[in-house]
C-alpha cells in the first residue's frame, strides 16, 4: 500500500485554470472519490496522477516517489474509464492474464494470479468468454481486475460506472467497494455522482472550478457541509436568502439560528427535505402543500411558504403513511431544528 501526495497541482487549457493549487494526501489503502460537476477539474486531477497529463507546476508522489515527470508506463499505477477497454479478441481470462504477460509474469503465476482475481469477482464461469459474450457490469468487473492483475500501488477508476444502467451501477458500485476492502488498494475514485461517492468512499473530496471545496468523511460531508457549493451539491437542500435581524436569522416560527460573526446583512441559509417536521395542529410556520411525490418508504412534500415577503418552495420527506393523509391545498406548519440548519454569507 502507498500513499499518494499532491502538492500545489497546477495545470491550465490556455486560458482555463483546470487545477488551481491542489494539494491532497491519499493515505495507504484509502479510497478517496473526486466529486463535482463536469469541467470541474476532477478528471484532469486524475489523469495528472495517472501521467496522461503534465502538470504545469506542483508535485505528485506515489509512495514518496516524486513521479511528476515520470511517463505512464513506469507508474505503479492501474487505471479503470467508463469504456472498459477490453480486447474483443481475447477472452475475459486472456484479457486479465495481459498485463502479467507483457511484464513476463511466470507462466504458473499468471494461471494462479487470473484464477484468484476471477473468483474475487466470481467470473469463474465465464473466464472463457469474450466480452461481447458477457454483460457490461461483467466487462467492468473484468476491467477492474485486469487493473488489479499486476498488483499497482494505486488504483484509479475514471466514472467508472457511468456507462451502466441504474440497477447494475448500484450492483457494482457495492462491488466495487468490496473488492478495495479487500485487496487495499490506495485509490482515487472520480465521480459527478454524490450518492456513488458517498457510498464507496472513505472520504469524498469536492471539487468546483479546479479546487478542492471540502474533503471530509462522508457523514461529516453531508451533515456539515463546510461550504455553500458543497451544501449545494452533496444531497438534496432547501436553500434560501435571508435577512439578518437583531442578530439572527429565521423563518417565521419554524427555526431561528444565529449567523456566524461577520456574515453580513444577508445569508444563505441550507436544511434537508428530511429535516423538515410537518406539524398539522396550527403551530409552526405556515405553508401550504402543493404537490406530493411518492418515493416508497418516504413521499416528498413540494411546499410554498412566504419567506421574506415573498413566495418560496420548500421540500419536505416525511414517512409514506403520515404523507397518506395529507391533502394537497392544505395548509400546514413546518418546523427545523436549529441544529440541522446552516448559515453561510453570500457569496459576491
Amino acid at each position: 500500500m502507498s500513499e499518494i501526495v499532491l502538492r500545489d497541482v497546477t495545470k491550465y487549457f490556455g486560458s482555463v485554470h483546470a487545477l488551481d493549487g491542489i494539494s491532497l494526501e491519499v493515505a495507504p489503502g484509502e479510497l478517496v472519490a473526486l466529486l463535482g460537476p463536469s469541467g470541474c477539474g476532477k478528471t484532469t486531477l486524475l489523469r495528472s496522477v495517472a501521467g496522461l497529463l503534465q502538470p504545469d507546476s506542483g508535485q505528485i508522489l506515489i509512495g514518496g516517489k516524486d513521479v511528476t515527470g515520470m511517463p505512464t508506463r513506469e507508474r505503479p499505477i492501474g487505471m479503470v474509464s467508463q469504456s472498459y477497454a477490453l480486447f474483443p479478441n481475447m477472452t475475459l481470462r486472456n484479457n486479465i492474464a495481459f498485463p502479467l504477460v507483457v511484464r513476463n509474469v511466470p507462466a504458473s503465476e499468471i494461471t494462479r494470479r487470473v484464477s484468484e482475481l476471477l473468483d474475487l469477482v466470481q467470473l469463474d464461469a465465464q473466464a472463457d468468454r469474450y466480452p461481447k459474450q458477457v454483460s457490461a457490469g461483467q466487462q467492468q468487473r473484468t476491467a477492474l481486475v485486469r487493473a488489479l492483475a499486476p498488483q499497482p500501488d494505486v488504483l484509479l477508476l475514471d466514472e467508472p460506472l457511468s456507462a451502466l444502467d441504474a440497477l447494475v451501477r448500484h450492483q457494482l458500485r457495492d462491488e466495487i467497494r468490496r473488492i478495495q476492502q479487500a485487496v487495499r488498494t490506495t485509490t482515487i475514485f472520480v465521480t459527478h455522482d454524490q450518492s456513488e461517492a458517498m457510498a464507496i468512499a472513505d472520504r469524498v473530496a469536492v471539487m468546483h472550478r479546479g479546487r478542492i471545496e471540502q474533503i471530509a468523511r462522508p457523514p461529516e460531508l453531508y451533515d456539515r457541509p463546510g461550504t455553500p457549493f458543497s451544501a449545494a451539491f452533496v444531497g438534496s437542500r432547501n436553500a434560501l436568502e435571508l435577512p439578518v435581524r437583531d442578530g439572527q436569522v429565521s423563518l417565521g416560527s419554524a427555526f431561528a439560528v444565529r449567523p456566524p460573526a461577520g456574515s453580513g446583512i444577508r445569508v444563505v441559509i441550507f436544511f434537508r427535505p428530511e429535516d423538515v417536521e410537518i406539524i398539522t395542529d396550527g403551530r409552526g410556520h405556515p405553508a401550504t402543500l402543493e404537490v406530493k411525490i411518492f418515493l416508497g418508504a418516504t413521499t416528498r412534500l413540494h411546499l410554498v411558504t412566504d419567506v421574506d415577503g415573498k413566495q418560496a418552495r420548500i421540500y419536505a420527506d416525511v414517512p409514506s403513511r403520515q404523507a397518506a393523509s395529507l391533502e394537497p391545498g392544505s395548509t400546514l406548519g413546518i418546523r427545523v431544528d436549529p441544529a440541522n440548519v446552516r448559515v453561510f454569507s453570500v457569496e459576491g
